[in-house]
């Protein structure tokens, strides 16, 4: 029996195709893009309301129509019940066309969808549907198995992803923020983890607030940062505000309204939206928020020693007392593995992943998922089989699939994301004598 072999192709056998864009020149089928910015920006309504757009064959910022299409949507961060869908309602999508990763059924079982396990599992659902134009992953550093920090496990991590896209033929949107400190960096280089999550993407979009003195037109901006298909430059001014859902009182979501276009490279662009000053004294929710998730992150394998903590939080622009604040915030536990062993940083019990492996490398009983129920769908789904992903689908009052969405495209008119710190099942404790402060 013959081993493994390596297929060669002549160039002379490969047909040149043309990219098949979503957005001429910003969004395109089957590759991998990413957006990434500062605490605060917008970033999953700016993604909430390109998937608005296509849901519905609505307008781009610059004017074009969308072609409409399905669009699933995950998030580790955001319900969908009262914040994910509320706001794809205010921006006018089509929620028959717009899906959420629900529950990964297992036998009997349900699991915590994981995109670093369950890709396969949501492509046979995507195949389903059909039609998939856009994938959200919302935080795209949850699809990495391993560490977020080292180039060789992001790109092994966000291959499956990179492959997905092109067998769905769907543009994939990963969500990220800048690291600490970095301002004046090329933005790709900004977008916080290895420096694999900007070079395995097509196309790198960046957001930022504006200065109060330069605010007509829009007072954030959404930029293109990288592009190895088309230009590399340009961008476009936003709004966000706040609305009560007609049909939902009580229900309120943030809103995207497009602004005005803006010339420039993405560097020169984010300089200038950066250059006024910040009081540091005024604690900032949104940068608190993203320590946490960063925090959360890093400890989400297992323990670390507070050298390591401190050192890699260094390198991402987070001062000491940022990270013992949120370690107070998340409830980490920190204790000696011995008599002279090094202190070290865990989550509370429970929240590793499965391959949860202590600082000094040796292996703990692995941690089951949480089991969260399956998301409402509109009709009954078919039957699934063992190991079958769920995806969920939201009704609510809509426009026709052929009259073009005012707030998802051009809009005549802030961002809330809540990090939820969700306890999963019991595993095995640390060893060492552990405290909580």
């Amino acid at each position: 029996m013959e081993g493994p072999s390596v297929n060669l192709i002549s160039g002379a056998d490969i047909r040149p195709e043309p990219i098949r864009w979503l957005w001429n020149e910003w969004l395109a089928a089957g590759k991998f893009h990413v957006l990434a910015g500062p605490p605060g920006t917008g970033k999953t309504t700016i993604a909430s309301a390109l998937a608005a757009t296509l849901s519905c064959g609505g307008r781009w910022p610059d004017g074009t129509m969308a072609q409409a299409g399905n669009v699933l949507i995950w998030s580790g961060e955001d319900d969908p019940k009262d914040t994910l869908v509320p706001r794809m309602v205010a921006l006018d999508a089509n929620m028959a066309r717009v899906h959420f990763v629900g529950a990964v059924n297992d036998g009997d079982d349900l699991l915590t969808f994981d995109p670093a396990e369950h890709l396969e599992l949501l492509a046979l659902a995507a195949a389903r549907i059909g039609g998939i134009k856009l994938l959200i992953v919302d935080p795209i550093v949850s699809a990495i198995a391993g560490d977020s920090h080292k180039n060789a496990e992001v790109r092994r991590g966000l291959q499956p992803l990179v492959t997905l896209a092109e067998r769905l033929d769907c543009a994939v949107l990963g969500i990220s923020h800048f690291s600490k400190g970095t301002s004046g960096r090329d933005p790709v280089e900004r977008v916080t983890g290895s420096i694999a999550f900007g070079a395995l993407a097509r196309l790198v979009f960046a957001a930022a607030k504006l200065p109060d003195d330069d605010q007509e037109g829009g007072a954030r901006i959404f930029v293109r940062s990288k592009s190895n298909l088309g230009p590399d430059c340009g961008g476009f001014r936003y709004d966000l505000d706040q609305i009560e859902l007609d049909d939902f009182p009580g229900v309120f979501a943030s809103r995207l309204s497009w602004g005005s276009s803006m010339e420039g490279n993405a560097r020169d662009i984010l300089n200038r939206a950066e250059a006024f000053p910040k009081d540091e004294a005024q604690p900032d929710e949104a940068d608190a928020r993203e320590v946490d998730i960063w925090l959360k992150d890093f400890l989400s394998h297992g323990p670390k020693t507070a050298k390591e903590v401190f050192s890699a939080g260094r390198d991402e622009g987070y001062s000491k007392d940022q990270l013992k604040n949120a370690k107070r915030r998340l409830g980490v536990i920190s204790g000696k593995n011995g008599y002279q062993g090094e202190w070290a940083w865990s989550m509370p019990e429970g929240t590793f992943s499965d391959d949860g492996k202590d600082f000094k490398g040796s292996t703990q009983s692995p941690n089951k998922k949480t089991v969260l129920p399956l998301l409402p769908l509109t009709e009954a789904p078919p039957p699934v089989a063992s190991s079958d992903c769920a995806l969920g689908s939201f009704d609510a009052p809509l426009l026709p699939l052929d009259k073009p969405s005012n707030h998802a495209g051009f809009s005549d008119s802030k961002n809330q994301r809540e990090h939820e710190n969700q306890s999963v099942g019991k595993s095995a404790p640390f060893v060492g004598d552990w405290e909580v402060f």
